[in-house]
């Protein structure tokens, strides 16, 4: 029992928490799209900025401001003045009367919410007992951004705008994160966060950390595994009900079916690769993940296509070795959140903000498929690539 509750799970269970309400406020916009559509007249482009407007600034940010305080020693302080400051921002949303308000209000919202995953990650690094590194990466990100962003956060987010209204949504889903600030800054150990480096050894410098080659290798996965998320994740719904005639409720449905999904696989990989080895779970979770966006496309009312689906996706499990345990092996302790901060960041760029726009003007030109064959070009990339690895695991 005193195990169970042990300083580093409470650390975990907090974290997963405290990250998961970070996604489900990052997730907000996109559950509802139809309520502000609605309200403030808003067209797709615009509906789109909001998304992509974000994930540029948490792109930068997660590095910049990661950086800043881990070589002045400030990670605790920062964090949580990022937790009230984005949750200060989705109060804010419901505030906006305006396109350009709301906009402002979500690039606000990347900034603060950038350096959070980076440093809740550099916690659980220095907090993990050994042999548990990459269970509790995967089960930080699986338990927070897949249940808490995509099970829990549509239907309970669509149910209040439903019954109190969008705007009064986005206050109540911002109050749950001030009394996490509180929480945090009581709970997580000054040893936790900050370095017992002396002040002259600021960690290292960007140029140092990609002489790594591990780390180069993690941010050119970082970008191909985002790629393949988020071209698949856009344009799956209009694909389903375009192209595939299937009516919309199924998107829900399907769409549930990829967040359970993603749900196992976040932890089942990092698990495994604790006990077998990083390099290897990558390489085998990479090649399987060709196979989900060819899945959708060439699978079209087969009875094998959602098993088929659900398989394929494993390759998110890949994730949170790449993105947090590889770097928390790979680089002094003192320089984990910035190496982690920057592959994030990349991936963040390029799959979130790049990617999908530009499989969006494939798309418009070719045809719906080619999001997915995009999908699938990025997961072979990452195949290949991940070969490239020294292995971490000791």
């Amino acid at each position: 029992m005193n195990k169970l509750l042990s300083y580093e799970n409470k650390l975990l269970a907090l974290m997963s928490i405290t990250f998961g309400l970070v996604f489900m406020d990052r997730m907000a916009v996109a559950y509802l799209s139809p309520f502000i559509i609605k309200d403030l007249s808003l067209n797709n482009t615009q509906i789109g900025l909001l998304v992509s407007g974000l994930s540029f600034t948490w792109a930068f940010s997660g590095y910049f401001l990661t950086a800043w305080s881990e070589a002045n020693n400030k990670k605790k302080i920062v964090f949580v003045l990022s937790v009230i400051v984005f949750s200060l921002c989705s109060i804010s949303s419901g505030l906006a009367a305006s396109f350009g308000v709301l906009l402002l209000t979500r690039l606000l919202m990347g900034l603060s919410e950038g350096p959070t995953l980076p440093l809740i990650q550099s916690f659980i690094a220095k907090e993990s007992s050994k042999g548990r590194l990459g269970f509790n990466m995967g089960f930080l990100q699986s338990f927070g951004s897949t249940l808490f962003g995509f099970l829990i956060a549509p239907i309970l987010l669509v149910a209040l705008a439903e019954n109190l209204g969008w705007r009064s949504t986005f206050f109540i889903v911002g109050i749950p994160g001030l009394i996490l600030a509180f929480i945090n800054w009581n709970f997580v150990k000054n040893s936790t966060a900050e370095s017992s480096q002396t002040q002259e050894d600021k960690g290292l410098s960007f140029g140092e950390i990609m002489q790594f080659k591990n780390i180069k290798v993690a941010v050119l996965l970082s970008c191909c595994l985002m790629v393949w998320m988020n071209c698949c994740v856009a344009f799956l719904p209009k694909f389903i009900v375009e192209v595939q005639a299937l009516p919309e409720s199924e998107v829900g449905k399907i769409l549930g079916l990829m967040g359970l999904s993603s749900l196992f696989s976040g932890i089942i990989v990092p698990t495994l690769s604790d006990k077998f080895g990083r390099k290897p779970l990558v390489i085998i979770f990479c090649f399987i993940g060709i196979f989900y966006p060819l899945a959708i496309i060439l699978m079209q009312h087969s009875y094998l296509q959602l098993p088929a689906m659900f398989i394929t996706y494993f390759m998110f499990g890949t994730v949170p070795v790449v993105f947090s345990a590889i770097p928390s092996e790979t680089l002094p302790i003192n320089s984990t959140g910035k190496g982690i901060g920057f592959i994030a960041g990349a991936g963040e760029f390029v799959g979130g903000v790049l990617g999908p726009v530009i499989a969006g003007i494939l798309a418009d030109k070719y045809g719906m498929e080619m999001p997915f064959y995009v999908a699938a070009i990025a997961a072979a990339i990452a195949f290949l690539a991940s070969f490239s690895f020294t292995e971490t695991k000791k």
